[in-house]
């Protein structure tokens, strides 16, 4: 518990140092890297479902797939 609670000390050391600048330049990236993500996800997730429930359907088909 020790080390856990030196490392938090450490990190928030980090965080009041000046470097701090850096860090909340990837943040702001990952959050926009996040949003395009999601935005990929609804706008391709149907054509994802269909080809997913297709390769799905086609395993099930064949001998030994699965399929009851």
């Amino acid at each position: 518990m020790l080390t856990m609670w030196t490392m938090l000390t450490r990190f928030i050391a980090k965080m009041r140092d000046e470097e701090g600048q850096g860090l909340a330049e990837y943040a702001l990236i990952l959050v926009l890297v996040a949003i395009v993500c999601v935005a990929a996800l609804i706008f391709l997730g149907g054509s994802i479902n269909n080809v997913l429930s297709n390769v799905g359907a086609n395993i099930a088909s064949q001998p030994g797939g699965g399929g009851s």
